[in-house]
């Protein structure tokens, strides 16, 4: 499964490339597509590309949705465990 997932953009370099931060996790994208974003707008990233811009409220609903997904799954973790283990 790919997901699309808002991430801030940090720092603008050469070449239509960009700095984004994923919650911590900097990585270098593509914005190719959007070729005006400007360091802190938010954008959706697919597979190394800026695919658009996103409203920053909308983007902080999303993360908080994943990461609420993340801690459930984690969560869960001990009982699948004690599943493996009955």
């Amino acid at each position: 499964m790919c997901l699309a997932l808002p991430a801030r953009v940090v720092e603008l370099l050469p070449n239509l490339r960009a700095i984004v931060d994923l919650g911590g996790v900097r990585k270098e994208v593509s914005i190719d597509l959007v070729d005006d974003a400007q360091v802190d707008d938010y954008v959706i990233i697919h597979v190394g590309y800026a695919i658009g811009k996103i409203d920053p409220e909308e983007a902080q609903r999303t993360l908080a949705l994943f990461a609420e997904l993340s801690e459930a799954q984690n969560a869960l973790q001990p009982l699948q465990n004690m599943r493996e283990v009955l």
